[in-house]
């Protein structure tokens, strides 16, 4: 699915996206590029991104939340920087 510039792949394992950084910086292997992971619940996200926080990740973008389409998504960067994601069916 494409939506300006931004590219989804989206499975029942996973999403890959490709996007110019939101943020504004350059692109970077961790900016620009998310590693995202299927959650079974919203809870279980939580869960995660909770989980990547105690062990030195740090939150991204905007709070763990519902966004657009019935998503729930929990974003952090892991210490070296990289860009995951979390993200359920809300609901």
């Amino acid at each position: 699915m494409a939506n300006k510039e931004r590219y989804f792949y989206m499975s029942p394992g996973g999403v890959f996206a490709i996007t110019k950084p939101i943020d504004g910086k350059p692109a970077t292997p961790a900016n620009g590029g998310t590693i995202g992971f299927t959650m079974k619940t919203t809870e279980e996200a939580n869960a995660w991104h909770a989980a990547g926080v105690a062990n030195g990740g740090t939150t991204c973008e905007d709070p763990p939340g519902l966004r657009s389409d019935g998503m729930y998504l929990a974003y952090l960067r892991d210490p070296d920087g990289n860009k995951l994601c979390a993200f359920a069916r809300a609901g």
